[in-house]
């Protein structure tokens, strides 16, 4: 679900391992039967509870923030907004967002030259889609484990993005620095 061939590799990598897949973007309503494991990377819909009941099978959420930080949405601007780590998680999908048991994650520190959002959601991009070629084995072989989650953490909706931000292409040190002197600003203000 969500990505589709022209946005990930992962697909194709899926299909070269002989796994037969079939691509989702849309939201889906209720749960489809047959499959042995769904992957969600990307998606921007969350899978309601009877949904996530109704698959026979394990349902894979690749997500761009180290959790417990920075659930639900836009992690790559929290995890520096709010100074919490950066990195990437594969998860299990529950009946919250981003709550579900860790499978598999990864800390990921950038270089100098990621001195924009786009820049250091690109490499958080590269890191789940390595991480997630990592796990592959474990997966084909129904060889995984996870987790629970530890922690509080955090998280933010869409809304939550300041109306007053200036754009992924913004230098993340002069962007923090020119909110922190404005303040956030909110549509509801």
């Amino acid at each position: 679900m969500g990505y589709g061939q022209s946005q990930t590799t992962l697909i194709n990598v899926l299909i070269e391992n002989n796994c037969l897949v079939d691509h989702f973007d849309d939201r889906i309503e209720q749960a489809i039967e047959g499959y042995d494991c769904v992957i969600s990377f990307g998606y921007k819909h969350i899978l309601k509870p009877g949904v996530i009941e109704g698959f026979a099978c394990p349902i894979f959420n690749l997500h761009i923030s180290y959790l417990p930080y920075n659930r639900g949405a836009h992690p790559n601007f929290w995890s520096f907004y709010d100074n919490t780590p950066s990195g990437v998680t594969i998860h299990l999908v529950d009946g919250g967002v981003d709550t579900g048991p860790i499978v598999k994650q990864k800390r990921v520190d950038f270089e100098a030259t990621d001195d924009t959002f786009a820049k250091t959601y690109s490499v958080l991009i590269a890191s789940i889609e390595s991480l997630f070629l990592e796990f592959l084995p474990s997966l084909l072989s129904d060889n995984w484990e996870a987790r629970k989650q530890r922690g509080v953490g955090t998280y933010h909706s869409r809304k939550d993005l300041p109306i007053n931000f200036s754009g992924w292409n913004s230098n993340i040190i002069e962007e923090l620095a020119r909110l922190d002197d404005e303040g956030l600003k909110y549509e509801c203000q």
